[in-house]
């Protein structure tokens, strides 16, 4: 029997006792936005290092102004090394009465022919957290050792903006050094169907205010004759976009790629047309460019989106005005090599080209963030690949994710790392509401993943 056949037997014996570990966790309520969980936060760090200290790791809990980051350090001489990534801290319960258990006593239920986990923080993240952890336990325990140098770093700030996590990653980049990171915050395809999230997009969000006369007006005396800014506002955000549904300011596909066409022949036979993803949530026709199959444009085109736009008078009943500013917020998706600055000044440039001479236009620009990507043809995304369909028996998608997580690019401009996001989180797992749940098979199939991907990554 081969050491990866020894561990993954391991891990199966070990299922029970991970559970146990893994309840024993799930039961800390670590809500990092509430300061009356602070005590909270760190009990769950302090779990988590002892679990790693256990393990042989040298582990410790870093102080941050905020809650403390956790780092378990396994490093292998002449051995590569990866860097995985979680977090501890989970989202407030409310509404609590919508949830059928107690949120912080983890259950297991039965239903539909399998078995879940119901819990806060049981699919985002501990228990996807613990996927990696069992699958180091399960290794240690079958051969004294990992195949390949492991740094574990969980943080507890993903859900309230990882708002210490850059400083920190700035201050021990000596300690994070590795060739790839790994993140097991994601979800799969579907039940069955294991997926790599290859690209994230990026994020640029605008506040645009278009303002005409001093004051608001009166509308009898005033109308058909004063500059009306909600009128120009509407006109400027129409015609962001032409009949196609393509984007049409200046220079905005500029670093955008073309997917690979043995990547798109993939993505047609996955199924996800109109019907099925737009039909649940009452819609029928894609707006996206007309050309692009609809799992483009919501993960590899980029897009924009017009967020909100208010002005004039919005309360009960009626008040003849013509407002004096109009106000829209706008936010754009990126792909590729798209610059976010470089957007930013086209987009201001065609909201200028395109206003009254007698209206001004003011801008409040919010944080940008570039798009991540894996190259499609990575030996690390080809060797998680074959890993992952050895285990589920079926080869996993290559996806990109529609929204951005920031960790990630931090981790390519502070340590150069590029990031492979392997989750087993599911989509009906109602994460961030009541009766989150984790599917057990997606537990245990996750470990034995995760012991897959380390020896493939150490191939």
């Amino acid at each position: 029997m081969s050491d990866l056949d020894r561990a993954l037997e391991r891990a199966d014996a070990n299922h029970e006792a991970s559970l146990e570990r893994l309840f024993a966790w799930l039961k800390i309520p670590s809500i990092s936005t509430d300061p009356a969980y602070r005590h909270g936060c760190r009990e769950a760090a302090d779990w988590l290092k002892r679990e790693l200290g256990g393990l042989g790791f040298s582990a410790s809990a870093r102080e941050t102004p905020g809650h403390p980051i956790v780092l378990g350090s396994m490093l292998k001489p002449s051995a590569p090394t990866v860097l995985f990534y979680g977090h501890y801290d989970v989202q407030p319960v409310d509404p609590l009465e919508k949830w059928t258990t107690p949120p912080f006593e983890p259950r297991i239920i039965e239903g539909g022919g399998k078995k879940v986990v119901v819990a806060r923080g049981s699919s985002d993240d501990k228990g996807q957290v613990m996927t990696f952890v069992e699958a180091c336990r399960a290794w240690l325990e079958t051969t004294g050792s990992l195949p390949l140098g492991v740094t574990i770093m969980i943080e507890g700030e993903e859900e309230c903006g990882s708002t210490n996590l850059p400083a920190f990653l700035e201050e021990a980049k000596d300690e994070l050094a590795a060739q790839v990171a790994l993140v097991c915050d994601t979800t799969m395809w579907a039940e069955g169907k294991p997926a790599i999230t290859s690209s994230l997009r990026g994020l640029i969000y605008e506040e645009v205010t278009v303002i005409a006369a001093d004051r608001d007006l009166h509308s009898g005396m005033y109308g058909g004759a004063a500059r009306n800014p909600l009128h120009v506002l509407s006109a400027i955000v129409a015609a962001l976009h032409d009949e196609s549904g393509r984007v049409t300011v200046a220079g905005f596909y500029d670093g955008v790629p073309e997917t690979p066409e043995e990547v798109r022949e993939q993505w047609r036979g996955l199924g996800l047309d109109a019907d099925a993803f737009l039909k649940p949530i009452g819609l029928a026709i894609p707006a996206g460019e007309s050309d692009r199959m609809i799992i483009e444009q919501i993960q590899s085109r980029p897009t924009c989106d017009v967020n909100g736009m208010w002005g004039g008078y919005t309360g009960a009943g009626a008040k003849t005005v013509i407002a004096s500013e109009a106000h829209a917020k706008i936010s754009f998706r990126l792909v590729g090599d798209q610059d976010p600055a470089a957007v930013r000044d086209a987009f201001r440039a065609f909201v200028r080209e395109r206003l009254p001479a007698d209206c001004r236009v003011s801008f409040e620009g919010h944080k940008g963030s570039r798009a991540i990507r894996v190259p499609f043809y990575s030996p690390a995304l080809s060797k998680a690949g074959a890993a992952l369909a050895d285990e589920w028996g079926v080869a996993p998608v290559t996806i990109g994710s529609g929204g951005s997580i920031p960790v990630v690019g931090d981790f390519k401009r502070t340590l150069g790392l590029d990031t492979l996001l392997v989750g087993f989180a599911l989509d009906e797992d109602q994460i961030h509401s009541p009766n989150e749940k984790y599917d057990l098979e997606s537990f245990r199939k996750g470990t034995r993943s995760w012991i897959r991907i380390l020896a493939a990554l150490a191939s």
